[in-house]
Order: C-alpha cells, then sequence, then structure tokens
C-alpha cells in the first residue's frame, strides 16, 4: 500500500484539469482544514473531494468489491475510512464550508464539469447534508 497516492491521483488531476480549463482557480490540500480535502475553494467557502471508489467504499461496482484475501482486514479498514469521511464532512459543514465530493466512478461522466460548476456556482447549502454518497 505504500504505492498508493493521496495526493496528485489520476482521477484528481483529471477534475484539477477540467476546472483549470473552464477557469475555475483553486488551493489544493488545505492541511488546516479537517481532512486536507483535495480543492479548495477559499473564497466560496466549498471544498472537493475526489475520492478513489474502492477506499472509500462507494457504492458502485468497483467500490463493492472487496479483495477475498484479508477480507476482514478490508473491510475494517474501509469501514474506518467511510467514519472518517462522515466525521470530516461534517466538521468541514460546521465550519461553514460546503462539500462535494467526485467518486472516481463519476471521472468519465459527460456531465461532471455541469456537476461541478453547479456546485461551485450555486451559494445556497445542499439540502443533503453529506451527499455524494
Amino acid at each position: 500500500m505504500r504505492a498508493v497516492k493521496s495526493k496528485d491521483t489520476g482521477p484528481e488531476m483529471v477534475v484539477r484539469r477540467l476546472l483549470h480549463a473552464h477557469g475555475f482557480r483553486y488551493r489544493l490540500h488545505q492541511r488546516t482544514l479537517p481532512g486536507s480535502p483535495d480543492l479548495v475553494f477559499p473564497g466560496m467557502r466549498k471544498v472537493v473531494f475526489v475520492n478513489g471508489c474502492f477506499w472509500h467504499g462507494h457504492d458502485c461496482v468497483r467500490g463493492s468489491r472487496m479483495p477475498k484475501a484479508h477480507a476482514r482486514y478490508w473491510q475494517t479498514k474501509i469501514e474506518r475510512n467511510r467514519r472518517r469521511d462522515e466525521k470530516v464532512r461534517g466538521q468541514l459543514q460546521d465550519q461553514g464550508w460546503q462539500v462535494l465530493v467526485v467518486w472516481e466512478c463519476e471521472i468519465a461522466n459527460p456531465n461532471l464539469l455541469e456537476r461541478l460548476a453547479k456546485f461551485l456556482q450555486t451559494n445556497k447549502t445542499p439540502a443533503n447534508r453529506h451527499s455524494g454518497r
């Protein structure tokens, strides 16, 4: 697992390039914020996490696949990641930040830019506090 990156992953780079090409400017991995969000838009008080489906336990095909070897270890680890993600989203929202989670499986979706732009251009708090799951 040492080779698994937490920053500058393939899906994260796709989202960064897409947003930058469309005029959105952001900060990266702000360690002063809970969870060190992948993309931070300080003026808008919005953050974007780009999560790998397997590592964060997404309910898609890739995220629900569980390794057969050491299954108990992986179940525990992924469940711990899910709880941590939930806690971090809550902390950010309690501090007045709006949070969007982009899943690895959504990267190929042609509507991704539209979803990101809609999130970044709205000033309303999302109705679903823990959206992205």
